[in-house]
């Protein structure tokens, strides 16, 4: 019998939540503007108001969620959300839906929706990365998702680019981040990263290309899945000068073929990545009782 699924995401911007079937196809989903404050009870609301719509009820919950956050301990402290310190969230939302609840970081979701049911179905060695107001990433490895020491891996967005480049938000100077994400992008440009110039478009492209290369080399992976607003919105140009900065920069045999493609799931990427996680804890919870 098909199951479903909880998927929530919790953005700077937005939160949202689905329910999502075994075919990676979203049955229902809603949103509602981030508050400024009060932002558990308006995310209750919407679980709620999502999971009483539902055709069918699901069987697990996957949250996916900026961080920094600890997935063990199930707390999250988003930089988008200051009022949220050490939140939580897990507890909560098991203690609402009444379901078993997994989260991780949001770009490393989207990464599991693409191998999913997205643009790198049944490649097993890819990086996923979301280009929005920041710049996330997530590592598949052998079919299995990199987490690091602390469930970190992944964090693209700080491989440095240009060495003694800008200062970036995080402390560090040169980050992909520093150039490429829609904040540092506005703050250069003083417009909507939706309407950068060519130049831009392409500089960030050739950006992420060479910081992929890096990554594709170092991890031995496959491709690379793009998505996020602004790489979407950005399209071919974006595109082909990311690729082309791969060819010129990895040159191992092994990396030959790596290629960047753009996500396949586009907006509903990071809901589809936590409903793969949720469906991930149902099999491992199967597994586990065996």
């Amino acid at each position: 019998m098909s199951q479903c699924y909880l998927a929530v995401n919790i953005g700077g911007t937005r939160l949202a939540a689905a329910v999502v079937d075994d075919n990676g196809d979203v049955l229902i989903r809603d949103r509602v503007k981030t508050p400024v404050k009060d932002v558990w009870p308006a995310l209750r609301r919407l679980v709620l108001r999502v999971m009483a719509a539902a055709p069918s009820a699901p069987v697990s919950c996957g949250v996916g969620s900026g961080g920094p956050m600890e997935p063990d301990a199930g707390t999250v402290s988003p930089l988008h959300i200051p009022t949220w310190h050490d939140f939580p969230i897990v507890a909560e939302l098991e203690t609402v839906t009444k379901l078993p609840v997994v989260i991780d970081i949001d770009a490393k979701a989207a990464t599991m929706g693409e191998a999913w049911c997205g643009a790198a179905a049944n490649e097993r060695n890819f990086i996923g990365v979301v280009l929005g107001a920041g710049i996330g990433g997530g590592i598949l490895s052998n079919g299995r998702l990199l987490r690091g020491r602390l469930g970190n891996a992944g964090h693209i967005g700080h491989v440095v680019v240009e060495p003694e480049g800008r200062e970036c938000p995080c402390g560090g100077r040169g980050c992909l981040e520093a150039y490429c994400s829609g904040s540092a992008i506005e703050a250069e440009t003083g417009r909507s990263p939706l309407r950068a110039p060519p130049a831009i478009i392409e500089r960030s492209g050739l950006l992420l290309g060479r910081a992929l290369a890096a990554v594709a080399t170092v991890c031995d992976l496959q491709m690379a899945v793009v998505g996020g607003t602004i790489a979407l919105n950005f399209g071919e140009p974006f595109f082909a000068a990311a690729n082309a900065e791969v060819r010129t920069r990895a040159k191992l045999g092994f990396i030959a073929d790596f290629t960047v493609v753009p996500s396949m799931l586009g907006s509903t990427a990071s809901l589809i990545g936590a409903a793969a996680l949720a469906r991930q804890l149902v099999g491992a919870h199967a597994g586990a009782q065996r």
